[in-house]
Parts: structure tokens; C-alpha cells; sequence
């Protein structure tokens, strides 16, 4: 038996049947030739427990020289004396659970179906283009922390960006970015809890991720102002057909009532009593509906009653705001960016950013806890907190400038104000 070179692997002749030809210098490495002419190396060895085992290393070709294949086979003959067998783990990584089996099977689970439409439409483009990208083929139970930090960092910068086609809207832009990095690996952990619960893995690799935050939950419309400038804005824009009025209106409507985006686009004639003023959503409509199976009742004031009643009308299961094309809810994700930096708004201000904006204004009004999570249709006191906190904050920060005055005056650092004389009032004044 020859040592398998470049010229002897050349020479060989296909003959009429498969033949094996082994290598004189390293054992287990061989070169098989078929009757049509391919030529492919492999190498052979028993497993710990002694079985005879054959691995293909690969075709010969410009690729795959068989100096290049004979380092490969002493690759695995030093893998096979440390007691580890190539061909079984290889087999083993083929009928292995990938990060992709993981999410399909997430994806038509009873855990995943419990959840709102426009959540489980959302949570799929993160799926697809996001996570499925960057983690799909690689082995769900082998996969680190530190491979899905290295994921959130690619998707924090833009690196999954894209440009897709889809069904109902012709394209979508993926951009990325820090929000949807930490969204995106919420939703990773989420899917493999349910699969730890299922006895798929036994691990969370993203469990432990410490997340930061996107900077937009603190970004609130701050006035009549700002208010004025969007609803100004929004007309402006729909009077010059720069915008639907249907994504107006939209925006209109969770501006008013606090409504999250899903709840507004995802809204269905159906759900809405406008002899009573208020909408009610059924379980599976809203975020926290899945967990409790309540409905939320959303409270309708006059102006987001007169928006509602404006829609053009339907059938009871289509929907209030009535999308561009094909089956699934408005987009606002194109519009809202436009409308608020033409609004002057905070660059940071998401559509989320308006709800927060009335759970802040109604906090810093007084109201209660209660109040709040009725509002908001919140299931946990935690999560109104913040806004009782963001009150307090605000509180403080009037408390100074109410002050200053008077600081002023015990630092002796006042000027002389011009004197105005008060106007007396009339006999007849209430």
C-alpha cells in the first residue's frame, strides 16, 4: 500500500466497483474510490467501546488536497486517542436540537399560541430576523452566555439590518438597534424556558444576561406643547397626504387613551361599544390577558370616541384601523419616526412613549395605584410603579424651581424686580 500523495491519488483508476486504498504512513486514513470517478478520503478507528467506526473526511478536489486530508485525519486520530469518537458526535450534531428546532417548536407550542396577536406577530419577525440568523443552526443545549451576549451585541449595532420582502406589506426594514437586541434576547430566554419546562435543554443560556435599558421608557411628552405639536403635526402630514389617515389616527387614538400599539393597530370593530364609550378587549387581545384571562377595558374620552366612529366601517371580526393591504394589522413603524421628528419630539420618544406619557401626567395628577393599573391594563403593581416614581421625581424637580426664589433671597444673591403695582379691583369684581 502506497502513502497516499497527490500523485498516487491522481493515478488511481475507477475500476467497476467501489475500492479502498490505505495509507502506508498514518493508520485508518484512506482514499475511496468509486466506479464513476469521485475520490473521497476517510478515515477509520474504533470507538472507547471498540466498535469499528469509519469517518468521511471528504471529496478530493482543489478544496481538499490529501496533504490537507491527512491532517485532517490526524486531527481525528488524536480526538480518537483521547478517548472521544468523531464519527458519533458527528451523528449526534445531525439529530442534535438546533436554536431553530428550539424557536419552531416554540413557535406552535400552547405557551406561544396563549399569547396577543400583535405580540406573536412581532415576536416572529424577531425570530426570523433576528435570532433565527445569528443562533439558528447552532446546537441548543452547547450553546453559551457569551455566544448569545455576542448575538445581542450584533443586533444592538445593525448587524441583522435588512431590507425583506413580505406578504402583507411588499417589504419591511429590519434596523436593530439596542431595543430590539434586548427584546430579541427576552424572547430567546422566554423560548427556552418553556423548552427547559419541556425537557428539551437543561439550560438558559440567556437567563443570566444583564440587559440595558433602550433609553425611550423615560421619554414622555411633557406638555400641552408637545402635545400640540403632534396633533398639529399629524394633520398637517394627513391634510398633505403624507400620511394615512388611518396611521393618524392610529397614533391619535394611543396618544389619547394610553392604548399600547398592538391594542390600537390590532383593534377589531367587535371589541368596540361606543354607545358606552369604552373598548373591551378579550384575553388573548391584550399583553396580560394570556396570564390572568381577563379582558382589559379600555375607557374611551369624547375625542378618541369621534376617531373611532370616523373609521370606515366593517365586518365585526376586521379592523378599526384599517391596514394598507394583505391580512394583518397597520404598520406604524414607518410613520411615527416621520411624524415625531417633524413634531420636534425627543428623538428617543417610541409610540410606547406615549402611553408612558399618560400613565406619568395622570400619576403626577395624584392618581392611585389602582387608578393606574386600571388605566394601563396592567397585572402587576411593579410595573405602574414607575410611574408614581416618575411622579416624584417631577415633584421634586417643581419643588426646586418653586424654591429658588426663596434660595435666592437666603443667599442674599436676589436683584431688585421692577415694582407692578396690582390693579384694584372693582366693587362689582367675584
Amino acid at each position: 500500500m502506497p502513502k497516499l500523495t497527490k500523485t498516487v491519488v491522481d493515478a488511481e483508476q475507477p475500476g467497476t466497483d467501489q475500492r479502498l486504498i490505505w495509507d502506508t504512513e498514518l493508520k485508518g486514513f484512506g482514499l475511496k474510490i468509486f466506479p464513476t470517478g469521485a475520490k473521497t478520503f476517510v478515515f477509520q478507528y474504533r470507538t472507547p467501546e471498540g466498535k469499528s467506526s469509519r469517518l468521511t473526511i471528504g471529496r478530493y478536489s482543489d478544496a481538499l488536497t490529501a496533504d490537507q486530508a491527512r491532517k485532517l485525519a490526524k486531527d481525528k486520530a488524536h480526538e480518537v486517542h483521547a478517548g472521544r469518537d468523531p464519527q458519533g458526535e458527528k451523528k449526534a450534531r445531525r439529530s442534535a436540537l438546533t436554536v431553530g428546532d428550539l424557536l419552531d417548536l416554540y413557535l406552535k407550542s400552547d405557551k406561544f399560541a396563549g399569547n396577543a396577536e400583535s405580540t406573536k406577530a412581532i415576536d416572529r419577525g424577531r425570530i426570523d430576523r433576528h435570532l433565527r440568523p445569528l443562533l439558528g443552526t447552532e446546537i441548543a443545549d452547547k450553546v453559551t452566555s457569551g455566544q448569545v451576549k455576542k448575538a445581542r451585541t450584533a443586533i444592538a449595532e445593525g448587524k441583522t439590518a435588512a431590507t425583506v420582502k413580505t406578504i402583507a406589506r411588499g417589504v419591511a426594514r429590519v434596523t436593530g438597534g439596542e431595543g430590539t437586541a434586548n427584546m430579541a434576547v427576552r424572547l430567546l430566554s422566554a423560548a427556552y424556558n418553556w423548552a427547559m419546562e419541556e425537557k428539551y435543554v437543561k439550560e438558559n443560556p440567556a437567563a443570566r444576561m444583564k440587559l440595558s435599558g433602550s433609553g425611550t421608557r423615560d421619554t414622555i411628552l411633557g406638555d400641552a406643547d408637545d402635545y400640540g405639536r403632534l396633533f398639529t403635526t399629524l394633520q398637517t402630514m394627513e391634510d398633505q397626504k403624507r400620511i394615512r389617515s388611518a396611521a393618524a389616527d392610529a397614533i391619535r387614538f394611543i396618544a389619547l387613551t394610553g392604548a399600547r400599539r398592538g391594542e390600537a393597530t390590532g383593534l377589531r370593530w367587535q371589541w368596540v361599544d361606543l354607545k358606552n364609550g369604552l373598548i373591551k378587549l378579550p384575553p388573548k387581545a391584550h399583553k396580560a390577558g394570556h396570564r390572568t384571562g381577563k379582558p382589559r377595558i379600555i375607557a374611551l374620552p369624547t375625542e378618541a370616541q369621534a376617531i373611532i366612529a370616523r373609521q370606515p366601517g366593517g365586518e365585526p371580526e376586521s379592523y378599526v384601523f384599517k391596514p394598507t393591504k394583505g391580512d394583518g394589522p397597520l404598520s406604524l413603524g414607518n410613520a411615527w419616526p416621520a411624524v415625531r421628528d417633524e413634531a420636534k419630539l425627543p428623538p428617543d420618544l417610541g409610540l410606547h412613549g406615549l402611553r408612558h406619557s399618560i400613565g406619568s401626567q395622570l400619576a403626577m395628577a395624584g392618581a392611585s395605584n389602582v387608578e393606574l393599573m386600571e388605566t394601563l391594563g396592567h397585572k402587576q403593581i411593579t410595573t405602574t410603579l414607575r410611574y408614581i416614581h416618575f411622579a416624584e421625581r417631577a415633584r421634586s424637580t417643581l419643588a426646586e424651581r418653586a424654591a429658588s426664589m426663596a434660595m435666592a433671597g437666603l443667599t442674599g444673591k436676589t436683584e431688585k424686580a421692577p415694582v407692578t403695582k396690582m390693579r384694584k379691583k372693582s366693587k362689582t369684581a367675584a
